[in-house]
């Protein structure tokens, strides 16, 4: 027989869980009403611009996948079968600022409907700091380990671009998704490393891409933005970009997408230690695309959607013993 204390308790989490049902159905009605007709996921030129309804519908609907995570409540509008989803790789390892990179960009991800975070650690074994975090971000999330071998790995003190960075943890995350994705459902992989800041746009642009797509993105390589040269007839022909335009694709790693079905077809597609300074993304597209097949996104290669933002490195000067009475809590995760 239960106890009067398990049956509030079953009572209380079926009142959260109906009351969390009630609230998406009546939120998926009030999008049905009150969105454009035509498409509610396709951003046109003249209709980028995102009203201040929507974004309270998008913070309202970011909210309640938290509170359904806090809850251990799966979400049971998470999947539209209407629109493709969108899978981003994030290779992530352990630093001071980790914690507060992958919380910026995890809230914007929960803004944005069918969307599955694949992000692997560069480590020996997944980290708790990473896994509470997945676990709390109320996205659908994949959490993977890769760990770079010794001879690959940065030192502290080294420049971002003597050594290739996150391509186990990359290759990893595309074997993931050649065992356990779906090749029935049409899907887009995207490579989003943590140090960058994205806009909701950026990802209803990349949803639509048949076989890659491209786009500008904003502070990278020495100049304010990079981004592919189209032709009269809309096609890329070259690349603006601050550092070796010579290369096949001269673009970063945050301004392009691959349709998944690329991927599975191409099993030989993957990122090398190998590749010579700045060609990682060469190396992956050149196996599944030519320049001719790209999609220009982004009104034609004219906005910019994805910055590479790259937070600095806080001197911590109360690790070093440098602050008088400073007492270090290694309890307290930052």
């Amino acid at each position: 027989m239960l106890s009067p204390r398990s049956v509030n308790v079953k009572s209380f989490r079926f009142i959260v869980f109906t009351t969390l049902v009630i609230f998406c159905v009546m939120l998926g009605l009030k999008l049905m009403v009150n969105l454009p007709e035509p498409s509610i996921y396709t951003v046109s030129d003249e209709s980028k611009a995102v009203s201040s309804q929507s974004r309270q519908l998008r913070a309202q609907i970011g909210r309640l996948k938290l509170l359904l995570a806090k809850n251990g409540i799966a979400n049971p509008y998470e999947n539209l079968e209407s629109l493709p989803t969108i899978y981003a790789i994030t290779p992530t390892h352990t630093r001071p600022l980790q914690k507060a990179e992958l919380t910026r960009i995890s809230q914007t991800f929960l803004l944005v409907p069918n969307f599955h975070w694949i992000v692997v650690e560069d480590s020996e074994t997944k980290t708790p700091l990473v896994t509470n975090l997945l676990a709390q971000s109320g996205l659908m999330y994949t959490h993977l380990n890769a760990e770079t071998p010794k001879e690959w790995k940065l030192l502290l003190d080294d420049p971002q671009w003597k050594k290739p960075r996150g391509v186990k943890q990359r290759n990893a995350a595309l074997q993931w998704l050649r065992n356990h994705a779906d090749p029935r459902k049409p899907a887009v992989v995207f490579f989003a490393d943590d140090d960058n800041t994205y806009s909701l746009e950026l990802f209803e642009e990349m949803r639509t891409t048949k076989k890659v797509s491209v786009w500008p993105v904003g502070l990278v390589g020495s100049v304010r933005f990079e981004r592919p040269i189209l032709d009269e007839h809309g096609k890329v022909a070259n690349w603006s970009t601050g550092w070796r335009p010579e290369r096949p694709f001269a673009i970063d790693m945050a301004g392009f997408a691959i349709n998944l079905k690329l991927l599975l077809d191409n099993p030989q597609a993957e990122f090398s230690f190998d590749a010579p300074r700045g060609y990682q993304e060469s190396t992956i597209l050149a196996a599944v695309v030519t320049k001719d097949e790209l999609e220009p996104k982004a009104s034609k290669c004219t906005k910019v959607y994805v910055w590479h933002t790259r937070t600095e490195n806080p001197k911590l000067d109360d690790l070093k013993g440098k602050v008088p009475g400073m007492i270090v809590d290694w309890t307290v995760e930052v």
